[in-house]
């Protein structure tokens, strides 16, 4: 009787299980990795209750304004004040790249001020052309906000500090220069800011700017990092150029901070070593751990540095060691709700096409293409190779050639012709690569000796078809965004993960970017459609092969510039392309893009026997994602 019991359970189970359709699977996996992912990380982010974060938004000069996320520790009261440092992102990064400070500083119980730069995430733009040199970035206005307002009683006005990555390095010595000069011209008796973390830059490490300094500076240096080529010793052809043991910035910074002591002077730097004190803001220190300049937010060593050097120069006891960080459990987290979002398009897509309403986009899908004979696997894996290696090659010249088309966006200026400067190089190159694919198969097909009509089939389409295609995938796209949003107000975290992310639409301008460079991107996704649906599926080819032959078609030629960058890098000390190496570094978030997409082009085809539905549904989601994540000069 058990055993009858126990047969009809699983017999049971299994029918219900076989009623649950790919796409319901999905949809159900998916909202259950963005709730979970949501609840853990937005733990980790507070600290599990002990932080509380927040988003402000100061208004600054020009009509401008500055956003931010503030990290109040609970500890932190008006009757126990605590220090608080002002974080400020690189180039091409937003405010939430910058958790490894944020959150271990804030857990610490220093009050954290994370902001979006100028022109980057929700911050305005500024009608400086220069704003990390002149404004900080936004860093000196908050620095500003913060010591004059009385609201933020609960903060230490005598221990205020910044610190930041990259070009947010820049912001906070040029802050250290322009505070440091009311005390030189007798304005205040100390800097408004008592210490700063410069983390990945040192060009501006220069007697000039040094020497209006009165604050305490820490630094750090990837001892690889790639924009080393730009230091002194690199132009002095002495190969050392990221060491900073011997380089003259490091050296300069060092020797400001002793001669305010009146102590003798160094010729050479001790990486590590603490220099001066902090009771007089005269301290100084150098670090220049083994990684690259990208991945130094997120190396445990740099972080560590960064927790006990605001310990000692707030003269502060911290009870966590500074190797217990936890942001990367967050990052963990919040990647799972990027997962999750991911999934969430084939689900909900996959279900949106079973409506009653859309249901008329699904058609038969046509023939798989035969298995070629000996001269047509060499026409495809000859294609192959040379789309890669376009692909690869054609980069930085595109890169260059924006800089021209777009001079506005890449000069730093105010235009809502293309305002982003980084985003338009990815546009030419999407641009140049889509025509050309399509030209290939549009020759390719002619030459034929036997046509066949019907192999076009998923191309055509009517007016009435392709508005309800474009209707179908705003749905999708407005249902990802709606969740994104919904998550992000709820609990202050979004779909990311390091380099990847989909911020959430608070800024409605980015709608009207997305009108602007969407349709040229489109020719890239509606490219890719056709090659991986009319070009790539084959009778003898399993599904999974399939997809993965196109994930790498559309992956090996960008992977192939990150392998010249960084193999002559290794070889020779110095990059292959220089003055573009920031163009290069795009490459970590673009090809994990480029390598999933395929996998929906494919979905979307099989569901609906058209190119379409795919190409515009990741054109509009993959690319929003780009323009809310990029430097962007729109008029204030």
């Amino acid at each position: 009787m058990k055993k009858n019991f126990n047969l009809t359970f699983f017999k049971s189970l299994k029918q219900k299980a076989s009623r649950w359709t790919k796409e319901a699977v999905f949809f159900t996996l998916s909202l259950c990795l963005i709730l979970t992912g949501a609840i853990v990380s937005s733990l980790y982010l507070t600290d599990f209750g002990k932080i509380d974060v927040m988003e402000i938004t100061i208004p600054t000069q020009n009509g401008q304004w500055v956003v931010a996320d503030l990290y109040k520790p609970v500890t932190a009261t008006k009757d126990n004040p605590a220090p608080v440092v002002v974080v400020s992102p690189g180039f091409q990064r937003s405010k939430e790249t910058q958790t490894n400070m944020a959150l271990e500083l804030a857990r610490r119980g220093i009050v954290v001020i994370d902001i979006d730069p100028y022109a980057q995430g929700d911050s305005s733009s500024s009608f400086s052309t220069q704003s990390a040199t002149t404004e900080g970035y936004g860093v000196i206005p908050m620095v500003e906000y913060i010591y004059s307002t009385p609201n933020l009683n609960y903060i230490d006005k005598t221990k205020i500090g910044a610190a930041g990555h990259s070009a947010g390095g820049n912001a906070a010595i040029r802050a250290a220069a322009y505070f440091g000069t009311e005390v030189m011209d007798g304005v205040v008796e100390s800097s408004k800011l008592s210490a700063i973390y410069v983390s990945g830059y040192v060009l501006t490490m220069t007697d000039s700017v040094l020497s209006s300094v009165r604050s305490s500076i820490g630094m750090s240096y990837a001892f690889y990092d790639e924009g080393a080529y730009r230091n002194e010793n690199a132009l002095s052809d002495i190969y050392l150029d990221a060491d900073m043991s011997v380089a003259p910035e490091a050296i300069r910074m060092v020797n400001s901070g002793l001669a305010l002591n009146e102590q003798s002077l160094i010729t050479s730097v001790e990486i590590d070593k603490i220099y001066g004190t902090p009771y007089n803001n005269t301290m100084r220190i150098v670090h220049n751990e083994i990684t690259l300049h990208s991945f130094q937010p997120y190396d445990k060593t740099s972080t560590a540095n960064i927790m006990n050097y605001f310990e000692l120069v707030f003269d502060m006891n911290f009870t966590i060691s500074a190797t217990n960080q936890t942001y990367m459990v967050k990052e963990f987290f919040q990647g799972m709700m990027l997962v999750g979002a991911m999934l969430f398009i084939f689900g909900f897509g996959g279900l949106l096409l079973k409506t009653k309403y859309f249901k008329t986009l699904v058609r038969p899908l046509p023939d798989k293409l035969p298995k070629p004979n000996t001269k047509g696997k060499l026409v495809f894996w000859s294609l192959f190779i040379f789309s890669a290696l376009v692909a690869c090659f054609i980069f930085v010249p595109m890169a260059r050639t924006a800089q021209v088309w777009f001079s506005d966006a890449q000069n730093g200026m105010q235009t809502w012709f293309f305002p982003e400067r980084m985003t338009n190089a990815v546009l030419l190159w999407a641009v140049f690569n889509g025509t050309l694919g399509i030209i290939i198969f549009f020759i390719s097909y002619f030459l034929k000796k036997n046509r066949d009509k019907s192999s076009l089939s998923p191309l055509k389409i009517t007016f009435k078809e392709l508005a309800k295609t474009l209707l179908f995938a705003l749905t999708v796209f407005a249902a990802f965004y709606i969740i994104d949003y919904t998550v992000y107000h709820l609990l202050h975290v979004d779909f990311r993960y390091t380099f990847i992310a989909a911020r959430p639409l608070n800024n409605t301008n980015m709608l009207l970017l997305g009108l602007m460079y969407m349709p040229l991107f489109f020719i890239f996704y509606l490219s890719n459609s056709i090659r991986v649906n009319m070009t790539m599926r084959y009778a003898h080819w399993s599904e999974r092969k399939s997809n993965i032959i196109a994930a790498l078609s559309n992956s090996v030629g960008l992977l192939l510039i990150v392998a010249i960058q960084y193999g002559v890098y290794i070889a020779t000390k110095t990059v292959y392309w220089t003055d573009e190496w920031l163009y290069i570094n795009i490459m970590f978030g673009l090809i994990p893009m480029m390598f999933i997409l395929p996998f929906y082009n494919r979905y979307f085809f099989n569901r609906t026997g058209s190119v379409y539905a795919g190409a515009m549904v990741t054109c509009m989601i993959f690319i929003m994602m780009t323009l809310t994540n990029s430097v962007a000069y729109i008029p204030v």
